[in-house]
């Protein structure tokens, strides 16, 4: 099947190669010639784990290929892709689906024969109508549907969520879109994903309530984290002892600094607006957004307290920039929140990052970037782990006493045993334990 995809950054590109690896023909489109430029020579605008290689080999096979011009990519293509960037809008925080629209109008004015639309971006409950709506405005004689057709790809993880998918859902208002989008994912029938079909508003608030349910878990286990503390108990085994009940489950349960990302703190208060606009307001929702967004200054304040309540003058070493492992991606990531509340508390910071460097120079000012965790922490004033990243699981901790100033550890995603750094002179601060 000959499939086109409108926009190559994180979904689109991770969704393109893995549709080319399963065999389908598959055409990038993105308005960006340098991206392109970069694509075409094997140079990713992202940090995925094994993307490069995935992408390598299709367009070796002829099966991938990347241009800038729309009308070319979708010709003979029977399901077109949107896959372009839905960012919160300034001033009201609804989604911003001007690339959507935009994408819609050139598709219609492209459309030679008929072809699904489906929309990959994250996008409210009514988009899907009104992209048929623009269709038909800009082409009326044109023969299309339109389906819904959300990702759920973790980052640093997305090769394998798109390959062996725990679901796929797809919304369709007719049983021809249905049929195609069932030829296109008919090679993952083998791994036996279920294909739940359902009506395209249903698939649009689907992905909204997947993330914000995952968005309500994480903030639930962090203000236990926060009670265990007061309480004196360990929130690692509160953890367990609520995850193993599989009505509950442990994924989402780790207690840390709060979440960030490109699709959490954006979706969450997607879902609010839209719930405000129809008056059906989604108070947990609502609470979940304000705790996670106030957790993130406050894990400044808690490294301030560890190190005696004062800051000003101190250096202090911080592991790990991005959101999460296996991605450089620095959207709303916690390090930002935390490293501009102990600078504005008159701290200088050392930082180092795996793949983020580049993309948190776009956020963060003043701070000096190491060029590994040790030369961070030389001289530091304490150690900051914010990032959970394989590399700093293993720290030589008589190394990191030796470069320490001061022998004060934070570790905000509770990496460390508390025992094993008191081993090693070290004093140590732990989330919720």
């Amino acid at each position: 099947m000959r499939i086109a995809m409108i926009g190559s950054g994180y979904v689109g590109l991770v969704s393109g190669a893995c549709f080319a690896d399963f065999g389908h023909e598959v055409v990038c489109v993105d308005k960006d010639p340098a991206k392109i430029e970069r694509l075409n020579a094997n140079v990713m605008p992202i940090y995925e784990p094994g993307l490069d290689d995935l992408v390598a080999t299709n367009v070796k096979a002829g099966r991938l290929s990347f241009t800038t011009d729309l009308a070319e990519g979708m010709k003979g293509a029977q399901a077109i892709f949107i896959a372009v960037g839905t960012p919160s809008r300034r001033g009201d925080g609804h989604a911003d689906l001007s690339y959507v629209y935009a994408a819609a109008r050139e598709i219609a004015a492209g459309l030679d024969g008929y072809a699904v639309i489906v929309t990959k971006s994250t996008v409210p409950v009514g988009t899907g109508d009104e992209v048929e709506r623009i269709v038909r405005e800009v082409n009326p004689g044109a023969e299309f549907s339109v389906a819904s057709n959300p990702e759920f790809l973790r980052e640093g993880a997305a090769i394998s969520d798109f390959k062996r998918p725990d679901r796929i859902v797809i919304g369709v208002e007719d049983d021809r879109a249905r049929q195609v989008l069932e030829e296109l994912y008919r090679p993952l029938y083998l791994n036996q994903a279920p294909m739940m079909v359902m009506s395209r508003r249903t698939a649009e608030l689907t992905k909204y309530a997947a993330n914000a349910f995952l968005a309500t878990k994480i903030s639930f286990i962090n203000e236990m984290a926060d009670l265990c503390e007061k309480v004196g108990a360990n929130v690692q085994d509160v953890a367990r002892g609520i995850g193993l009940d599989n009505r509950i489950g442990s994924k989402f349960l780790n207690a840390g600094p709060g979440y960030g990302g490109s699709c959490f703190p954006k979706d969450t208060l997607a879902l609010i607006k839209t719930a405000q606009d129809y008056e059906a307001p989604v108070r947990i929702v609502e609470t979940v957004a304000q705790v996670n967004e106030q957790r993130k200054r406050a894990m400044g304040r808690k490294v301030i307290a560890a190190m005696g309540g004062d800051v000003r003058g101190k250096r202090i070493g911080i592991l790990g920039l991005t959101f999460k492992p296996n991605t450089d991606d620095m959207r709303d990531s916690p390090a930002i929140a935390i490293i501009q509340t102990l600078q504005d508390a008159g701290a200088t910071i050392a930082a180092y990052d795996p793949e983020g460097v580049e993309q948190a120079k776009l956020v963060l000012d003043r701070v000096d970037y190491a060029g590994d965790p040790y030369a961070a922490l030389d001289g530091a004033d304490a150690m900051v782990l914010v990032t959970e990243w394989d590399a700093f699981r293993a720290l030589d901790l008589a190394r990191v006493k030796g470069l320490l100033k001061a022998p004060v550890v934070v570790d905000l995603r509770n990496v460390y045993r508390p025992e094993e750094m008191q081993r090693h002179g070290l004093q140590y601060t732990g989330i919720g334990r």
